[in-house]
């Protein structure tokens, strides 16, 4: 009989009725269901055993992956430490033998202090705050009962989430919009909590009580929620906000849009089982099923009528919506805000001016089309990602991930210094430009330079030895410019005399000065310090300008790499770097590349695909006699690895596949926790003399991993050093892997991490020759 019904995986569990606020826009107290005064202030004991067996055994018998439980209220935080974990308990003993447990908690922060912290990263649990801006605009309904401020408490709890031990359970903020408030302080102050997604929500209405609308303007919602699009765009959507993502074509349903069934049931305090939150604005009882989890299990209450009718999709929605041409884009917009005395829900949402206006507005201001990236995407299970990855290659797919979300993190990177600098010319001219010309923009951003420049600007001390923190926008707008063809004009800083176009090349100015100005036209830029004036053509057929030194690349099989010798942000690598290359030494070790890149393709070419999804330049480092084969890779310059300059192409394709290694993992690592945060221990391994810390080991044993797949491939050819090294790598690589799983300093990503390389391990195996 259960196999019948729709599978439900999404529960909410209100564990406590009361609130220490009283928002007075606040859809429990202050709308029209008024159920919460006969029910039990928290949740007992029993009501929660029962429900969590329930749960289980719905994900047993219809074979559910993945449970999602949302801890609300109410306030969840009322119930104190010692009765959430008796309920984190309950839950994962019940479901976690049929199914992988999802949990969350949703609060208003108030309460939130260092013991429930360390209890959420104990049991795994990530905790969304309801917080709505600015001070002015919080204070405007998130007050206490007697009017007091609630602002300065929730932001305390917002920088308890974000500290490095507890940040895996911050999982983001809810924001109520109210068009009141001024939509660039909301924006700003919500970017400021540095949270992992943002929910926009409109504030709940029916057509018996519609929303505020004050002026004229019948789309107020519409338009504010517009300006937050814009500078979202605009600022390289350095944080998810699930409404605008949900509403682009193909962003995938949520509650309030699309045509997704409904995937989600609430338990009371009582046990009772209800529909969405959300209807308790309709009216009294429209929750309501009549069912509870003492009598009914969860198949029984997904044939309710509430709830079956919003598993119908298209069907379930009126004539006016059916016949929409976006409505598999806003799916009628939220089932509560249909609601009309008369006709009950069938109705359009009493946002629908403001939903189609915001489509309008979302499609007419795109964000740049990011790079290919075969079938993976931003949402991609971090299972199958991690599982690709530990293959000890990754494929073309994920590597483009990766970049595409290292891109991100730049153009974050660029908003913030826009926000702590100001607005400029060069600013401006980069927004017209991404939005003109955004492959040309995305071209330069992807130059593996342009975050460390970037991340010395807004902290000049994470990395030292640089020098002065000038501005970079003004040379990213110039490179831009002239890969767009766009004509402009931009005032440059200089830097020990020269400017450095990022992916074009350095121009040394002579005479003093700290900038200068420069022209950028058809092919060409003009710099102009005092009288002094160089124009340099980016024609080859043209005789270089003096002072010009072109960045040079090299033809690899994979496409072009650049041999990066001038731009001043490639010395981030903790070691020396070699100044420019006089041109047979840069001639040299463009044909090493070549050749080393060619026997990557021959031994491994899995390996070489992956060079080819994102390695884009080569910096050379500074001979050391002591050292003379060194490689190096910096965390910030995903894209790049360091090299000193070796003529055996052998070799020099180890150290490429050694230090790429390096580079997937740290932007991994950008992407997910695979140790756990605030880990203080020490790990021996066999190849340093020194323990290390726990993320070192695994950088050292995904690098060595890849070596030994090389050293593998070569043992069946006639290199009779071949096995030696093969199995040498090996061992290291299996005692790294051992020694990291018993070390217990893993999250469970990072164990399944290291399981599957010791998987990927064990079908290495090196021949007896």
């Amino acid at each position: 009989m259960g196999g019948s019904c729709r599978r439900i995986s999404q529960f909410v569990l209100k564990v406590h009725s009361r609130c220490d606020l009283s928002c007075d826009h606040c859809y429990i107290y202050q709308h029209a269901d008024q159920t919460w005064r006969g029910r039990p202030a928290r949740m007992p004991p029993a009501t929660v055993r029962r429900a969590a067996r329930r749960i289980a055994e719905h994900a047993r018998e219809h074979g559910v992956p993945v449970v999602h439980v949302v801890l609300h209220g109410g306030e969840p935080l009322l119930l104190g430490a010692a009765g959430l974990r008796e309920v984190l308990a309950e839950l994962r003993t019940a479901i976690t033998p049929w199914a992988r447990l999802d949990l969350r908690l949703q609060t208003n922060g108030v309460l939130l202090d260092e013991e429930l912290c360390r209890l959420f990263v104990e049991y795994d649990v990530r905790v969304g705050v309801s917080f709505d801006g600015d001070r002015a605009a919080n204070d405007r309904h998130r007050v206490f009962a007697h009017g007091g401020s609630s602002h300065d408490q929730v932001r305390r709890a917002l920088a308890l989430l974000r500290r490095p031990e507890h940040r895996a359970s911050y999982a983001g903020i809810l924001c109520t919009v109210d068009v009141r408030n001024d939509p660039d302080r909301v924006y700003e102050a919500l970017l400021a909590e540095r949270p992992p997604r943002v929910d926009l929500l409109l504030p709940h209405a029916t057509w018996d009580h519609p929303p505020l609308r004050p002026g004229p303007d019948p789309t107020p919602y519409a338009r504010w929620l517009g300006r937050i699009h814009r500078r979202w765009v605009d600022d390289g959507r350095p944080v998810s906000i699930r409404m605008f993502e949900a509403l682009r074509p193909g962003g995938g349903g949520t509650e309030a849009f699309g045509l997704a069934p409904a995937d989600v049931l609430v338990i009371e305090t009582d046990g009772a089982w209800e529909q969405v939150d959300s209807l308790k604005t309709a009216y009294h009882g429209a929750a309501g099923t009549g069912l509870d989890v003492f009598d009914h299990p969860v198949d029984e209450v997904v044939r309710h009528p509430g709830v079956a009718v919003r598993q119908d999709g298209v069907d379930g929605l009126c004539a006016t919506c059916r016949a929409c041409p976006v409505v598999d884009r806003c799916g009628g917009g939220l089932y509560a805000h249909r609601w009309r005395t008369g006709s009950g829900f069938d109705n359009p949402s009493v946002y629908c001016p403001d939903l189609l206006a915001l489509i309008d507005a979302v499609d007419a201001y795109p964000p740049p089309t990011p790079p290919a990236s075969g079938e993976w995407s931003a949402t991609a299970p971090v299972d199958e990602l991690l599982d690709d990855l530990a293959t000890g290659h990754g494929s073309t797919s994920t590597l483009a991930l990766l970049a595409a979300t290292q891109l991100s993190i730049t153009r974050a990177l660029l908003a913030a210094c826009r926000d702590r600098f100001g607005s400029t010319a060069a600013w401006d001219l980069l927004v017209h430009l991404d939005q003109a010309a955004p492959d040309a923009v995305q071209a330069v951003l992807a130059h593996p330079f342009v975050r460390p420049a970037l991340v010395h600007r807004l902290d000049p001390a994470a990395l030292p030895g640089l020098g002065a923190a000038l501005d970079p926008l003004p040379a990213l707008a110039v490179a831009a410019a002239l890969r767009a063809g766009v004509p402009a004009t931009v005032r440059v800083p200089l830097r020990a005399g020269a400017i450095t176009v990022p992916t074009f090349g350095d121009l040394v100015l002579p005479g003093p000065g700290e900038s200068a100005e420069v022209t950028v036209g058809p092919g060409e830029l003009r710099a102009r310090v005092g009288s002094v004036e160089r124009t340099v053509s980016l024609d080859p057929l043209v005789p270089p300008t003096t002072g010009w030194q072109p960045t040079r690349d090299v033809p690899v099989p994979g496409g072009r790499l650049l041999l990066e010798d001038g731009d001043p942000y490639r010395d981030c690598y903790g070691q020396p770097v070699e100044p420019r290359l006089e041109a047979p030494a840069a001639r040299a070790l463009g044909r090493t590349l070549t050749d080393a890149w060619r026997v990557v393709q021959r031994d491994v070419p899995a390996h070489a695909a992956a060079l080819d999804g994102g390695l884009r330049a080569v910096v050379p480092l500074a001979p050391d006699p002591a050292r003379p084969l060194r490689s190096a890779t910096a965390r910030h310059a995903f894209g790049a690895v360091a090299v000193t300059p070796h003529p055996d192409p052998e070799t020099m394709a180890v150290l490429l596949v050694h230090e790429w290694q390096h580079a997937k993992l740290g932007a991994v690592l950008d992407l997910y926790d695979l140790v756990e945060p605030g880990q203080g221990s020490r790990i021996r391994v066999p190849w340093r003399p020194d323990p290390r810390p726990p993320e070192g080991v695994l950088q050292g044993v995904y690098a060595h991993l890849a070596v030994t797949q090389v050293w593998r491939s070569r043992a069946d050819t006639d290199d009779p050093d071949a096995s030696a090294h093969a199995a040498h790598f090996r061992a290291w690589t299996r005692d790294g892997v051992e020694a990291l799983l018993a070390s217990r300093s893993l999250t469970a990503a990072g164990e399944r991490f290291v399981g599957q390389l010791r998987h990927a391990l064990e079908e290495t195996r090196v021949g007896s020759g």
